[in-house]
């Protein structure tokens, strides 16, 4: 696209620009937790160009995109938790992933519980924690850690956390503690430092000591007579673990939180967020910042 070509108030010649460019911040949907004894699902994957990216890498590049030129953003949405039953009537998902344009953050992993074994599906942008008798998923370079792995040993037979985008779930730490889940990371991009993408805590057996979520919207998990805590929306994290009591009544996991995406550009430009996406702007020193909490559609700039 060619910029128009005006004259300003001295007589000297403007070119409108024809691109812009744009920092991000991409946050995934956390995973969903097991119940009965779930570990702690693995919060969203994270990418930034802004103090911090997920998974201990470097920062990202900033995009130069085109005005006028339309872009897809996409929230990804928390995963479902898991029921405490045996087997279990309904299993936790994954997160799904979030998009801006060439960037896509991947779905924190689910766990694995007492009465459930989700193979691959513990991987993601962090990996799901195992239950007290598998090693928890993987996570994604630059993205999220892996979750942690559980104790088989009684009286509680704790499970793993789930990894978060600054540390790995915790390994449980003894057979009577579940691991806690993995921090997530401070980004700065709204001007203020907020932190995203914690891993959820584990749960146990009646008697043992939950896991706590990681910091950044993980959730924790479970050791009384209720459902475990589900991961907070728009940060990413990852639900808490299902807890089941010595009577082998099972209680849910908890289910993940949705992602967000973030976008700060230069104060001179606009924004324009499509049919489907909800967002909203701000004014931040020298630039404009949009957050998009939620949908799938375009935005352009002018």
């Amino acid at each position: 696209m060619i910029g128009c070509i005006t004259t300003g108030a001295l007589g000297s010649p403007f070119t409108a620009p024809t691109s812009l460019t744009v920092d991000y911040l991409v946050v995934a949907g956390g995973g969903g937790a097991a119940g009965r004894r779930g570990g702690g699902a693995g919060a969203g994957g994270l990418r930034s160009t802004v103090t911090a990216t997920g998974g201990g890498g470097t920062l990202e590049t900033a995009l130069t995109l085109n005005i006028s030129q339309n872009y897809t953003v996409t929230v990804g949405a928390g995963g479902a938790a898991g029921d405490g039953g045996n087997p279990p009537a309904t299993d936790p998902t994954k997160g799904s992933n979030s998009v801006f344009s060439t960037i896509t953050s991947n779905g924190g992993g689910v766990s694995n519980g007492a009465s459930g074994s989700y193979g691959t599906l513990l991987n993601g942008g962090s990996g799901g924690g195992g239950d007290a008798e598998t090693s928890g998923g993987t996570g994604t370079t630059n993205q999220g850690y892996g979750g942690g792995t559980g104790v088989l040993s009684a009286p509680n037979y704790p499970a793993g956390g789930g990894g978060g985008a600054s540390q790995a779930g915790q390994n449980a730490p003894s057979n009577s503690t579940a691991g806690a889940g993995g921090n997530g990371v401070a980004v700065s991009i709204t001007g203020s430092s907020v932190t995203y993408a914690g891993g959820g805590g584990g749960g146990t057996y009646a008697g043992g000591n939950a896991g706590a979520g990681g910091a950044g919207g993980g959730g924790a998990g479970s050791n009384t007579t209720a459902n475990a805590t589900s991961g907070t929306a728009n940060t990413g994290g990852g639900g808490g673990g299902g807890y089941v009591t010595g009577g082998n009544v099972g209680y849910n996991g908890g289910a993940g939180g949705s992602g967000v995406v973030i976008l700060r550009y230069p104060s001179a430009q606009t924004i324009t967020i499509g049919a489907g996406l909800t967002g909203s702007t701000t004014t931040v020193g020298a630039n404009k910042v949009t957050t998009i909490t939620a949908g799938t559609g375009n935005v352009s700039w002018t």
